[in-house]
């Protein structure tokens, strides 16, 4: 597979002198990749650390005991839905470490992601992941990543929307219940891209562009996630062009940090 991936800091962030609070990780295991975003709370000091934590965490559990290619959908279901768990788990564990807290006790009171530098809340962070084993892909999300795949005769499908509502981090009360998890199956599948929130304005349309009403929602960009591809190809993985997307003047309206990260099927 081709894999590439790329973090910018925001323009907001930059004005403030704060560092690029976004990370990603992948892990290219040959006919499967599994990739990781997360994107730090921007109110707390020390949710860059937790990003990285979140992204770890994700690539080392998702790469264990992925099912085979043949395997029945019920498999694929309950094994991604295992993991969401895990992870979080161990995202608290490894917290926990940080801040020489029990483990047990992170999470467990209500408003502790939004409480001092003591608490969870200190290193909060969403996650976004996806094991890519064509024709299967499984997604691991909480918070307001979102995931678009894309298939070999150039069409895009936001499969992960990012959600409406109140921000949701991986040390939010709850979070273990309120992962979302889900597989897709798709024979002609060509890549799948993953990004941070920062990216809505430069990678999703709004669907008046597209002559839709808005209850049809966000709707994935083709211009970008379609050139993000043939660039790739064109240029075997070298994510130097996706950081100069990242970083020019269109990306920058938000001010918040961008991470993109793809895995794209060769020949696809």
């Amino acid at each position: 597979m081709i894999v590439a991936g790329a973090s910018v800091q925001g323009t907001a962030h930059l004005a403030a002198g704060q560092g690029c609070q976004d990370a990603f990780k992948a892990i290219d295991l040959g006919d499967t990749a599994v990739l990781a975003v997360s994107d730090g709370a921007s109110s707390r000091d020390r949710s860059a650390l937790g990003a990285h934590i979140a992204v770890d965490a994700a690539c080392r559990l998702l790469t264990e005991d992925v099912p085979d290619a043949g395997e029945p959908p019920e498999a694929w279901t309950r094994w991604i839905a295992g993991r969401g768990q895990r992870v979080v788990e161990e995202y608290l564990r490894a917290v926990s470490g940080v801040l020489g807290t029990e483990p047990g006790v992170l999470g467990a009171e209500q408003g502790s992601a939004d409480s001092g530098a003591a608490e969870p809340g200190a290193l909060a962070a969403t996650l976004t992941a996806a094991v890519v084993a064509p024709p299967w892909v499984a997604f691991v999300s909480i918070g307001d990543g979102f995931g678009t795949l894309l298939t070999r005769d150039d069409r895009c499908h936001l499969v992960l929307p990012p959600p409406s509502g109140p921000p949701v981090f991986l040390s939010s009360p709850g979070a273990a219940l309120r992962i979302r998890t889900f597989v897709a199956w798709e024979p002609e599948l060509g890549g799948v891209v993953l990004a941070t929130d920062g990216c809505a304005a430069l990678t999703l349309d709004h669907p008046s562009v597209r002559q839709l009403g808005p209850e049809a929602g966000p709707l994935p960009a083709e211009r970008f996630f379609l050139g993000l591809a043939a660039t790739l190809r064109q240029n075997h993985g070298d994510a130097e062009p996706l950081r100069h997307r990242l970083s020019g003047p269109e990306a920058g309206r938000t001010g918040d940090d961008l991470t993109v990260l793809c895995a794209l099927v060769e020949g696809g």
